[in-house]
């Protein structure tokens, strides 16, 4: 009870710390050569690809109201935000499923209310965001943050393995959903045919369990016995970037007589493109950055 009647204690006390490395965290950073581009090139797309498929998945149950243009978006304004003011350059930042969990029920709730309807459903969840952040920024300056104190480390272990099993679960979903014919598209497309629709299954199997495998092991390159030091080493700081550009480039490479939309691709505008100005809108955006940060 003492620390709620000192409030922003907490706020000072973090900012006393991270004063004392702040300068230290950049200028090892910046003058750490090219040792810095593995963990970044890492980070990198440990982030983005969890962020691509939320995406994708919030696209499907939002009706495109959200999509992969706004997880983008926000988590890269957000991880910047991030790394400049909390001096952390390295922070993993991205939507993961409970996000996507909660917009769903947003959206099904709004979508169930004739006053508000998918049409002001993007409105009504940037309000949410804002009381959620105005709570949020109560929180820290009552140093709400202190309680954790009083639970165990088990608490935080299970919620780390709620996220993990979530994210297993959307994956083997994902892959079952690439043997039907997605919602909303013509079933009588050549590519959405029995056959296609199993070649496409199969190959999501293929390259799903392909990445995650050579991926796995070449993080353990440096204790193989065959290659030279350096090349252990690169494959070791480079493998996963390098296995997800290596897996892609393979799903390219199929047979010219297999119709085009197989294997099935994430569909991402460019920001310049007409098709994204769609989702290019203050209350979008904002509406993620809220929910990130």
């Amino acid at each position: 009870m003492g620390i709620i009647r000192k409030p922003f204690k907490g706020i000072i006390n973090d900012f006393k710390g991270r004063v004392a490395c702040y300068k230290e965290d950049w200028t090892c950073a910046l003058c750490s050569g090219v040792g810095i581009l593995a963990p970044t090139a890492y980070i990198f797309f440990a982030s983005a690809l969890p962020v691509i498929a939320f995406g994708e998945q919030l696209n499907r149950d939002t009706d495109g109201s959200l999509s992969t243009v706004e997880t983008l978006a926000s988590t890269a304004i957000c991880g910047i935000i991030h790394s400049i003011f909390g001096g952390q350059p390295l922070l993993i930042l991205g939507v993961a499923e409970p996000t996507v969990i909660m917009y769903t029920y947003l959206y099904s709730f709004s979508k169930g209310r004739a006053e508000l309807g998918s049409k002001l459903f993007l409105a009504w969840a940037s309000w949410v965001c804002v009381w959620t952040a105005l709570l949020l920024f109560l929180l820290a300056i009552f140093n709400a943050c202190a309680i954790i104190t009083r639970f165990t480390r088990i608490a935080g272990e299970l919620f780390g393995m709620l996220i993990a099993v979530l994210f297993i679960q959307e994956a083997v979903k994902g892959m079952i959903s690439e043997f039907s014919v997605p919602k909303a598209e013509d079933p009588k497309l050549e590519h959405h045919q029995f056959q296609w629709l199993y070649v496409n299954g199969l190959l999501s199997i293929i390259f799903s369990f392909g990445l995650l495998i050579t991926a796995l092991k070449s993080r353990r390159a440096r204790s193989w016995r065959y290659g030279t030091g350096w090349l252990r080493g690169f494959i070791a700081d480079y493998g996963v970037p390098l296995m997800v550009v290596l897996w892609t480039a393979l799903s390219y490479s199929v047979p010219s007589k297999i119709p085009e939309g197989v294997p099935r691709r994430l569909f991402c505008p460019l920001p310049w493109e007409s098709a994204s100005l769609y989702h290019w809108t203050v209350i979008k955006v904002l509406s993620f950055l809220f929910s990130e940060c």
